[in-house]
């Protein structure tokens, strides 16, 4: 059996080390581990593989993988992956959700203390010399306690999991919406309401968290009307993806100062073009596309894949399956 570990990237933590394959050689004596760090000669190697390893795949390349039976992208995001040729076929589709759920959570509690403590304004301060103390307390949003805040989940998969949990532990309460709200309450959660509630949930939360995938149902999901519903004061965080915000709509809004501010990690287009006008935003901070970064990404990616293999390899279910018609 083939495995063909597929993956080009512009950041190097991106890239697959060369202990990843040679460990699954050593562990996995029956399959022949082919690696390649570029996309060229891909259709070739493609044509026989079984498994793919690969954070993309198009169209014209799926079609002459003949053999091929199972996906994994290390990444949680797999709309790249969700063309019609590949949603109607057998293929199984796995991803890393489960990989980067603690880490993205991390990441999210340290915008909510930042934006909460006023940190990029004192941090501007800083360059300029001056002594903010004044400036900081006078500011349109002054700095204030994370205990008995109210936060906003959108989307309760592996990030959102997390995130309910950490919030809870320090003191928030924690309302999500759902897609199936019958499913419940995960840990930390006080309240869950169906996504055709949203607009409540803006209208309750000092901090609304993004964490859904991309898909019809979610593209633009934070708009004009949406916007409209948050509290003046409130900060809109993002580590979902970049089209579920009308980025013109939340930068009019940012600019009117209709909300207390927000925290992006992720962008339309990314890099995040030098002339767009999120830049200049005094009340939006900017992270780029970094709450997945951590040393030990692919040690849990080989955990979780080598887990998959096992199970695939005898014939049993397999973990972190992706709804190809819900598209996660």
């Amino acid at each position: 059996m083939k495995l063909l570990i597929l993956l080009h990237h512009r950041l190097d933590l991106w890239i697959v080390p060369a202990w990843f394959s040679e460990r699954l050689r050593l562990e996995f004596l029956q399959l022949e581990v082919v690696h390649l760090s570029s996309y060229d000669g891909a259709e070739a190697e493609l044509r026989d593989a079984e498994v793919a390893f690969t954070l993309s795949l198009r169209p014209e390349q799926f079609a002459v993988a003949n053999k091929l039976r199972w996906i994994h992208s290390p990444a949680a995001a797999v709309h790249q992956l969700m063309f019609p040729e590949l949603v109607n076929s057998e293929v199984i589709v796995t991803n890393g959700r489960e990989v980067h759920g603690p880490v993205v959570a991390e990441h999210v509690i340290a915008l909510v203390f930042a934006l909460a403590k006023a940190l990029p304004q004192a941090l501007r301060l800083q360059q300029e010399h001056e002594w903010g103390q004044e400036a900081i307390w006078n500011g349109r949003s002054r700095p204030r306690e994370i205990s008995g805040a109210t936060l906003g989940l959108v989307g309760l998969g592996s990030i959102g999991r997390e995130v309910a949990r950490h919030a809870s532990a320090l003191g928030m309460r924690v309302i999500a919406v759902r897609e199936r709200p019958e499913q419940g309450s995960p840990e930390g959660v006080q309240q869950v309401f169906a996504s055709s509630q949203i607009d409540s949930l803006l209208e309750q939360s000092d901090f609304v968290v993004l964490a859904v995938p991309i898909t019809a149902a979610t593209r633009g999901l934070i708009n004009d009307e949406r916007l409209a519903h948050m509290k003046p004061g409130a900060y809109l965080i993002n580590v979902g993806r970049g089209p579920l915000i009308d980025e013109a709509a939340l930068v009019q809004a940012l600019r009117d100062h209709k909300i207390g501010g927000a925290a992006l990690d992720v962008f339309d287009q990314e890099p995040l073009p030098s002339d767009s006008s999120l830049w200049d935003l005094d009340n939006l901070l900017i992270t780029p596309h970094t709450a997945g970064l951590t040393e030990k990404l692919w040690g849990r990616e080989y955990v979780l894949f080598a887990e998959n293999l096992r199970r695939y390899l005898n014939h049993q279910s397999l973990v972190a399956i992706v709804d190809k018609h819900k598209g996660y």
